[in-house]
């Protein structure tokens, strides 16, 4: 990641979004116990005690990664919710803004690997939380029930799934994963495959 504003220029709230973002896509990579805050600081063009200094432990930094997550997930569920006027049924809205997350890389990864921490005193317990604020908002906010929400949560750790294992680097010599990304994929395999792609030739 590339920095266009000097940071002594940037806001507080400019600097900790950087370095937030940056995170997000190391986590995502890299997992909890893979990524250091020497990496984050690199992607994000920082020091490293800069980022200590702002964040303190390694643990903090991805506690607020994983908020921030979840954050940006809820906002695109409100804004599919919002979507009146459309259409297209409330589920495949919803599905759509989750598909939709994957255009800020570690999004959906970060929480992947939080969900995976639940033994983890602190992590596991902001995960777990995490967790239910998503089910909650389906099933008080969306109106979904108990049935459509496991449902929809069980395609979206099938999402999780596949762009943790780069699913998309087979798609074009494997049928069985070209019909599996076209299914979980509709509208959206075009997409999965551009980024998979720029994220390789980054």
């Amino acid at each position: 990641m590339t920095i266009s504003v000097p940071l002594t220029r940037m806001k507080a709230g400019e600097r900790r979004e950087l370095i937030l973002r940056a995170a997000t896509g190391v986590f995502g990579t890299s997992g909890y116990v893979g990524a250091t805050t020497a990496d984050v600081a690199r992607a994000a063009g920082v020091s490293q005690p800069y980022v200590v200094r702002m964040f303190g432990t390694k643990e903090q930094l991805f506690l607020e990664v994983i908020n921030r997550a979840l954050e940006l997930l809820l906002a695109g569920f409100q804004s599919a919710l919002d979507d009146t006027s459309s259409d297209v049924a409330l589920e495949k809205r919803m599905g759509l803004a989750y598909v939709n997350q994957l255009k800020e890389h570690g999004v959906l990864l970060s929480l992947m690997h939080a969900f995976v921490l639940g033994r983890e005193p602190v992590i596991g317990r902001a995960a777990r939380a995490g967790f239910m604020k998503v089910y909650r908002f389906l099933r008080e906010d969306a109106g979904f029930d108990a049935a459509q929400v496991q449902n929809f949560l069980a395609s979206g750790m099938l999402i999780n799934t596949m762009i943790g294992l780069d699913m998309a680097e087979d798609y074009d010599g494997d049928p069985d994963v070209r019909e599996l990304m076209e299914c979980a994929f509709p509208e959206k395999v075009e997409m999965v495959r551009e980024l998979a792609r720029k994220r390789t030739e980054g």
